[in-house]
């Protein structure tokens, strides 16, 4: 970093007296805590990892240290809940993200689902896009399968989470589903699960053979769906070459 842009030196230290500020009145909101989830316990911890951050940033810039401290990620910390203690109805909202990462494997098994679904030729041209074969493959599988045999559909897995939230009541049929997701209160959501590639530098020896384990499954199930295919040319094929023969001997 260029001198120019450098914190000085009593910007540092104003962002340690924030800190220790901060520190104070954590301990403070922790000492007169008025429950489990007391927001104000809520509020001292976001500050305290918020000063915490920035004291950390500008240290770095200044002096190139750091902190012996992990700080926290505050934005994907959940508010204290504040929903019914015994909840009547659920709503469990799920979110994956994949990205196309072979385009021809998932056109191809888009028609195969059409070929199955329409014998008279009915929207044949449905599977020719991208768009088309998406639509195809998430109306003929459930979420969960495509999220199981994604490689087979030529996608990849991006981040994933499961949000399981309280409401008093069910709705009504029909009555969200124009924006399904629209108001999450987060003082709701009883528990969530987070599935990201963030996360991977973490696993442990063995959590890296397990998952070579489930690789070799997969790269498996690739080959037989390749051979699959290979085989259904090869027979494909030799019915046209007979086809030809008998049409030669017919002359």
């Amino acid at each position: 970093m260029s001198d120019a842009v450098q914190p000085t030196a009593a910007e540092v230290r104003a962002a340690a007296e924030a800190v220790k500020t901060a520190l104070d009145r954590h301990l403070a909101a922790v000492e007169g805590r008025s429950g489990e989830d007391d927001p104000a316990v809520y509020d001292a911890f976001n500050q305290l990892a918020a000063a915490a951050e920035a004291y950390d940033e500008l240290l770095y810039d200044r002096y190139d240290e750091v902190t012996p401290f992990e700080i926290p990620g505050t934005e994907d910390a959940l508010p204290p809940y504040t929903g019914p203690e015994e909840p009547n109805a659920l709503s469990v909202l799920i979110r994956r993200d994949y990205s196309v990462a072979e385009p021809q494997r998932l056109l191809a098994q888009a028609q195969r689902v059409e070929a199955a679904d329409f014998d008279d030729g009915a929207d044949a041209d449905a599977s020719g896009t991208v768009h088309g074969a998406l639509g195809i493959l998430f109306g003929e599988f459930e979420p969960d399968e495509i999220a199981s045999r994604h490689k087979e559909f030529g996608l990849e897995e991006g981040d994933s989470t499961l949000w399981v939230t309280a409401a008093d009541d069910q709705s009504d049929p029909g009555e969200w589903l124009e924006a399904p997701f629209e108001g999450v209160d987060p003082q709701r959501v009883i528990c969530r699960f987070d599935v990201s590639t963030v996360f991977d530098d973490d696993l442990d020896d063995e959590d890296v053979e397990d998952a070579d384990d489930v690789e070799d499954v997969e790269d498996e199930s690739e080959q037989d769906l390749e051979e699959d295919i290979e085989d259904e040319l090869d027979t494909d094929l030799d019915e046209d070459e007979d086809d030809l023969e008998t049409l030669d001997a017919d002359r």
